[in-house]
């Protein structure tokens, strides 16, 4: 959406505030209900306060006693008033005005004064979401880099050797049993049982930063900083000309200082590829000693290499015997009669478990999802 909203301010700029506000205060949002919230003004119209208010209630509130929260939170977003207005009817509309002009134009009618209008140019989230990263403008980039740092990827869960308790009766756990005993004289009233817990699966990003996928991988960096937000069990390395491991850099929570460090730290940003020489030192020094054994390995290409396609299909080969599983995301295969012909990645296409797109907020989406199951 490019909503210019107060001469500064796009709508969609003023939704995801209001959002974020809700969640300082405490009322737990996720980004599924961020994004029909914005979906609901999409459909409702941003014409009256009372539109907006609902859409908001009815796809953010999931307890009652946020209700009241909410009501406060939208009174001083939206409306500038700190006190609570219990009666919805009670609050005074915003009145948009709604145009198709360009955003430096200026309105027709010079008599109106730009306090008495809000200027909005509407566009449709649910089309900028699925809106290739190329044709997106730099606006439009900064409205998904928003939405991409709400993605809390949870990550798939494999089995652990270490055991948990459990009210089933599965191992019976002789030490816990003995040690409660000692309350009741000796006898063991209470029986303790455990089973197999479960841990996190190790994820290794793997991202093509060549000049083919310029204009992508600006993009997905942030999506790749997004998965490692709270996680501790990520890797994250960049394919050029070289390997370079960006885990310690993109480690911070800070969006923009992750960013700047990750590219103080790569020397070879849109440079030539050689993707089977740089899985080919992943796998020398990092993923076949025991960074991608039992791990799922994701890797951000097109598939374009200027080295030996040989040399990829080896490599590809030597990683997926160790690993749970290979997806590789490829920004070009959304595109119609798309034919994976560049040599590298057919070369690597054999040892590929999915084999998906990446040139979109909805594809990203589409792939976190696949990435936890």
């Amino acid at each position: 959406m490019n909503q210019v909203i107060d001469g500064q301010k796009t709508l969609d700029r003023h939704l995801i505030d209001f959002v974020d506000q809700l969640r300082n205060t405490g009322v737990k949002i996720s980004l599924g209900s961020s994004i029909d919230f914005g979906l609901a003004v999409t459909e409702l119209g941003a014409g009256s306060s009372e539109d907006i208010y609902w859409a908001g209630r009815s796809t953010l509130i999931n307890r009652p006693e946020d209700i009241s929260i909410y009501n406060k939170v939208f009174k001083s977003h939206w409306l500038g008033i700190d006190s609570l207005v219990d009666e919805v009817n009670k609050l005074p509309a915003l009145d948009f005005l709604f145009d198709d002009l360009s955003d430096d134009s200026e309105f027709e009618d010079s008599s109106k004064s730009e306090n008495d209008f809000l200027s909005v140019k509407y566009s449709n989230l649910e089309i900028l979401s699925s809106k290739d990263f190329s044709n997106c403008n730099r606006a439009e980039l900064q409205e998904l880099f928003y939405l991409m740092n709400e993605i809390r990827f949870m990550g798939e869960r494999k089995k652990s050797r270490r055991m948990v308790k459990t009210k089933k009766h599965r191992k019976f756990d002789f030490e816990k049993s003995v040690k409660s005993s000692f309350r009741t004289s000796g006898e063991i009233v209470k029986k303790h049982f455990q089973e197999g817990g479960e841990r996190r699966r190790r994820l290794v990003l793997l991202l093509d930063i060549s000049g083919s996928m310029e204009v992508y991988a600006r993009v997905l960096i942030r999506f790749v900083h997004a998965v490692m937000l709270g996680r501790s069990d990520v890797e994250a390395f960049t394919l050029g000309t070289r390997l370079t491991r960006l885990t310690k850099e993109l480690s911070t929570r800070n969006p923009d200082a992750a960013l700047k460090r990750a590219s103080d730290a790569v020397e070879d940003w849109s440079g030539g590829t050689r993707l089977g020489e740089g899985i080919k030192e992943f796998n020398d020094h990092w993923g076949i000693r025991g960074m991608a054994r039992g791990a799922t390995v994701l890797i951000l290409s097109d598939g374009w290499d200027r080295g030996d396609s040989e040399i990829v299909a080896e490599q590809m080969k030597r990683l997926h015997r160790v690993t749970h599983r290979i997806v590789w995301a490829n920004p070009l295969k959304a595109t119609p009669d798309y034919e994976p012909l560049a040599k590298g990645m057919a070369a690597a296409l054999p040892h590929i478990d999915n084999f998906v797109e990446g040139n979109s907020f909805d594809s990203l989406k589409d792939l976190s999802i696949l990435l936890t199951k």
